[in-house]
């Protein structure tokens, strides 16, 4: 089954092995030429079947059917074996063939499935082939209880030698390995767009967010597909930008994550209280709270630093230079200044951007003294949003653009924004 070539009697519709012939066609070859046989070699990439299992399928398509057809054109008796047109399983033989979403086969689908399993025979129209199928047989459901949409017979599951229950990815570097693996980037995309581990790591956090999060629906969950898409969403939104601006080269900034937001509002079914919170805005804030998780892993945590500026005194286990860490950005903020981050920034207005931060630049050296200026660039931005979530400084989505302030200022002066709920809304965040 798993060898990479396997002989197959040429001609054959169900892969006849050339010593154990099943098929009436291949036995009567073999009678007619003996060693001279034809024969052709099957790699093992088309020896895989495999059927969606829908409402509409049919005995006929999986087993196979009596074919007037072609029992007219060769003059054949309707009791003559040759007559039959075999389904896709016979079709799979000495190979692997799948059945996905098995419970949206319908019982008496499943039950034609018994014969094959247990006792390797077929019945078609009458005919009762005694054919020793090698096959391996995978079948996938999910859960029951989310389905909802059928079941499994209780004895094609006893016929089934084993059931495994898979899982989510456990760990971040699990998790990327499938993403990449899965994500459809295009060879020009990747030359033209660079993506990070950071801008890696943080879709994938995302996920694990949404996992954990009171407001999604735990019997649904999160699938894999969610964070496929928003690396696709990512990279698509950085090559956009690109291509508006004319510049041969780009990275995927934190800035772009808005473009995986109908990733995720796409991909995650929400409970009552979310439904009340509203898609776009749960998105927002599972993506705000996978910067907040991963931002620690980079920098030190600025928990630390917020109580030491509420409080006002040292505490004589904290290094100085953890104290002082970001307060000269937060003093800049402090002292009334602001930046803005459009979403379709060019990359060089958005170093301009950035380096009008004091401290911004100088903290990031500090600690990444060997990044070069397109990390050091993303990294700083990446302090920004850290920053916000964290709730040192403030950031508000607006128009497309995303404004960081003091947050006391942007307190005080939060009702002379006169905003409402229309200045949110999708386009926003496109």
């Amino acid at each position: 089954l798993l060898n990479e070539y396997i002989p197959v009697i040429a001609g054959s519709e169900v892969n006849d092995d050339p010593l154990q012939p099943l098929s009436k066609y291949a036995k009567n070859l073999i009678a007619q030429h003996g060693d001279d046989t034809p024969i052709h070699w099957v790699h093992r990439s088309e020896r895989y079947g495999e059927k969606l299992a829908t409402p509409d399928v049919s005995v006929a398509d999986l087993i196979g059917d009596i074919d007037p057809i072609k029992a007219a054109n060769l003059r054949l008796n309707f009791a003559d074996e040759e007559v039959i047109h075999y389904g896709i399983i016979p079709r799979s033989n000495r190979g692997i063939f799948v059945i996905n979403e098995l419970p949206d086969l319908q019982a008496r689908i499943q039950v034609a499935l018994f014969n094959i399993l247990q006792e390797g025979d077929i019945q078609i129209r009458g005919f009762k082939l005694r054919m020793p199928l090698d096959i391996l047989f995978v079948f996938t459901a999910n859960p029951e209880d989310y389905t909802n949409r059928g079941s499994i017979v209780t004895p094609l599951k006893d016929r089934i030698e084993s059931q495994i229950l898979t899982h989510y990815p456990k760990d971040i570097e699990t998790a990327l390995t499938i993403t990449e693996q899965e994500a459809a980037i295009l060879p020009q995309q990747q030359a033209k767009v660079i993506v990070s581990d950071l801008i890696k790591r943080l879709i994938e956090q995302v996920a694990f967010e949404a996992r954990n999060s009171e407001f999604v629906d735990k019997k649904s969950g999160v699938s894999a597909r969610l964070t496929i898409a928003a690396f696709e969403n990512a990279v698509s939104s950085a090559e956009r930008r690109s291509i508006i601006h004319n510049e041969a080269q780009t990275q995927v900034w934190v800035s772009d994550l808005a473009g995986i937001i109908p990733a995720i509002t796409g991909k995650i079914e929400l409970v009552y209280e979310g439904e009340q919170e509203g898609p776009y805005q749960v998105a927002l804030n599972l993506v705000d709270k996978a910067i907040r998780a991963q931002f620690v892993n980079y920098f030190p945590n600025p928990e630390k630093q917020k109580k030491k500026r509420v409080v006002g005194k040292k505490s004589a286990d904290e290094k100085p230079e953890e104290e002082s860490m970001y307060k000269a950005i937060t003093r800049w903020f402090d002292a009334g200044n602001f930046i803005d981050i459009l979403v379709d920034m060019k990359d060089a207005d958005k170093l301009l951007a950035l380096y009008r931060v004091d401290g911004l630049f100088g903290l990031v050296k500090k600690l990444y003294p060997h990044a070069n200026e397109r990390e050091a660039a993303l990294l700083m931005e990446f302090v920004l949003h850290g920053l916000a979530s964290y709730s040192l400084i403030s950031k508000q989505t607006i128009e497309g653009k995303i404004v960081f302030k003091d947050l006391m200022g942007s307190m005080v002066n939060l009702d002379n924004l006169n905003f409402d709920e229309s200045d949110f809304n999708e386009e926003d965040y496109r």
